[in-house]
C-alpha cells in the first residue's frame, strides 16, 4: 500500500491523514489546535504540525498542506516573522481594502485586474494596514507568504524556497489567476515597497521534496483543497460550514465580479473556483448555545421544537461583521421579540439565520456563473446536527448531499500529494461513498422575512 499524508493548517487547528494513495482509504489521522485570535504567531502552525504529523509523516511518500486563505505572514530579513499572522478574519484592514480598490480604479478594474474586488480578509488589505499603522514592521518585511507557504516550506527540506499554487495565490489581492503571474506591482503598491514572493509550482506537480526525500505538493487554500478532496465537478455547489460560510463551484473559465460579491478564485486543478464567503457561520450556532445555557445538541432539539419563522423571530448574524454582503463594521440584528418568544424560537432563528446566508451565497453564485447548480453538497462542523440537517433543504430549497464526515480539506491535500506523487496529468479518482440525501418541504417564507431583514439594515449595520 502506497501511503500519502494530506495536512489541513485551518484557522483553528492542525490536521493530518494519512491515506491510500490508491483510492483515498483513510488509514491514521491526527491533530493537534492553534490559538485563538485573529492575529497569531505563525510560528505556532509550525509547532501544531510537527504534533499532528508526529508518527505518520515517516510512513508517507509524498504529503501536501492546504491551509486557510488570505492570511499575510511577514518575514524579515533573517526569515523569522517581523509581527504575527493576521488571519482572514481579521477586519482592521477593511479601510485599506476600499482604498486599495480605489487606487486601482474602482470595483470593476480591481475584479477585472485580480479576478476578485478586494475587502478586508484579502492579504493585499493586510499589507496596506501594515504600511499605514506599522510602518516599521511593513519597512523591514522582506517575503510575504501565505499560511499554507509557510507551512509547506516548514515540510521541506531546509533551504528550500518558499512556493505556493495559483489557487491559494489568487485571494491575495496581488495575482493574476487568468496569466498564472504575480502582480508584483500591486504587491508592493500594497506594502510600499518590493517584496519577495513565493515560486508558484505548477498544479499538481510535485514542488519540492522533505529532507526525507518525499515528494511534496504545492498545497493550496482550504476551500481549492475541499474541492479537490470531494471531487468537485461541473453543476456541483459545495456548501461548507465551518468558521467561515463558503459556497464555491469548479469552473473552466474565469469570473471577475465588479459587485465584490463572489470572488474569482483559481483552483487547485488548472481550473476556477468561484466562491461567495460569509464571515459568520457555525459560531452563530456557538454563540446562541451559550446565551440560552445548552450545549449544540440540545439547542438543534430547541430548533426543531419551534415551527418555520421562528413565530417572527429573525436574525442577521453579522456578530463579526461580514463580508457578504460586505459590511465589515456590521452587528448582529435580531427582530420579532415578543414576550411570546420561546427559547425554542430563540434556537430557530440562529438555524434559520446560518442557512438563509448560505441560501443567498449560493444564489449569488448562480448568478455570477449563469449555472444553476445540479447538485449542493453540505460539509463542515455543522452539518453534525440535526437542525441543519433537517433545515438546510427546506430553507436552500432543493435537495442536499451529505458527504461521510470527514477532513476533506486534508484529504485534497493527500489527493494533491497523491498526483505529486504519480506524475500524471490528472489527480487519482477516488471515490465519494455513502453519501445521503436530505429532503424537505420548501420554507421560502422564512427567506422572505429574512431578505426583508437584510436590505432594511443595509444602510445603517
Amino acid at each position: 500500500m502506497t501511503l500519502v499524508l494530506g495536512v489541513d493548517s485551518s484557522t483553528q487547528s492542525t490536521k493530518a491523514v494519512l491515506v491510500d494513495a490508491a483510492d483515498g482509504t483513510v488509514v491514521a489521522e491526527r491533530s493537534a489546535p492553534h490559538p485563538d485570535g485573529t492575529e497569531v504567531d505563525p510560528r505556532a502552525w509550525l509547532a501544531a504540525y510537527d504534533d499532528a504529523t508526529a508518527g505518520l509523516v515517516e510512513r508517507a511518500e509524498a504529503l501536501a498542506v492546504g491551509g486557510q486563505q488570505h492570511g499575510m505572514v511577514a518575514l524579515g530579513k533573517d526569515g523569522q516573522p517581523v509581527r504575527d499572522a493576521l488571519l482572514w478574519n481579521d477586519t482592521r484592514s477593511a479601510d485599506a481594502a476600499r482604498t486599495l480598490v480605489g487606487e486601482m480604479g474602482g470595483p470593476d478594474a480591481c475584479a477585472a485586474a485580480v479576478g476578485s474586488v478586494l475587502v478586508a480578509s484579502f492579504t493585499a488589505s493586510k499589507l496596506r494596514w501594515l504600511r499605514d499603522h506599522e510602518p516599521e514592521a511593513a519597512a523591514a518585511v522582506r517575503e510575504v507568504l501565505l499560511p499554507h507557504d509557510y507551512v509547506s516550506r516548514h515540510a521541506a527540506a531546509p533551504g528550500t524556497p518558499a512556493f505556493t499554487d495559483r489557487g491559494d495565490a489568487s485571494g491575495t489581492g496581488y495575482f493574476d489567476a487568468t496569466t498564472g503571474a504575480w502582480r508584483r506591482d500591486l504587491a508592493a503598491a500594497a506594502l510600499g515597497h518590493e517584496v519577495g514572493l513565493p515560486r508558484v509550482a505548477a498544479d499538481g506537480a510535485a514542488a519540492a521534496e522533505t529532507a526525507a526525500g518525499q515528494k511534496l505538493g504545492p498545497g493550496t487554500g482550504d476551500n481549492m483543497a475541499a474541492a479537490l478532496g470531494l471531487g468537485l465537478g461541473p453543476g456541483d455547489v459545495l456548501v461548507s460550514i465551518g468558521t467561515s460560510g463558503v459556497a464555491s463551484a469548479v469552473s473552466a473559465t474565469p469570473v471577475a465580479d465588479g459587485t465584490g460579491t463572489v470572488t474569482g478564485f483559481a483552483d487547485a486543478a488548472g481550473g476556477y473556483l468561484p466562491m461567495v464567503t460569509t464571515m459568520n457561520a457555525a459560531r452563530i450556532l456557538s454563540l446562541q448555545a451559550r446565551w440560552l445555557g445548552v450545549d449544540l445538541d440540545a439547542l438543534a432539539d430547541l430548533a426543531l421544537a419551534s415551527e418555520p419563522g421562528a413565530r417572527g423571530v429573525t436574525l442577521l448574524p453579522y456578530y463579526g461583521g461580514e463580508r457578504t454582503p460586505n459590511r465589515p463594521t456590521a452587528v448582529g440584528t435580531w427582530t420579532g421579540l415578543s414576550d411570546a418568544t420561546t427559547r425554542e424560537d430563540l434556537a430557530r432563528a440562529a438555524f434559520e439565520a446560518l442557512l438563509c446566508s448560505l441560501a443567498d451565497a449560493v444564489d449569488h453564485l448562480a448568478a455570477a456563473t449563469g449555472v444553476q447548480p445540479a447538485r449542493v453538497l453540505l460539509v463542515g462542523g455543522a452539518t453534525r446536527s440535526p437542525a441543519v440537517r433537517a433545515l438546510a433543504p427546506a430553507i436552500l430549497g432543493r435537495p442536499v448531499t451529505l458527504p461521510p464526515a470527514g477532513e476533506y480539506v486534508a484529504r485534497g491535500a493527500a489527493r494533491q500529494a497523491a498526483w505529486a506523487l504519480a506524475g500524471t496529468s490528472a489527480p487519482p479518482s477516488w471515490a465519494l461513498a455513502d453519501t445521503v440525501e436530505l429532503e424537505a418541504e420548501s420554507t421560502p417564507h422564512v427567506r422572505d422575512t429574512y431578505a426583508r431583514l437584510r436590505d432594511r439594515t443595509g444602510t445603517w449595520s
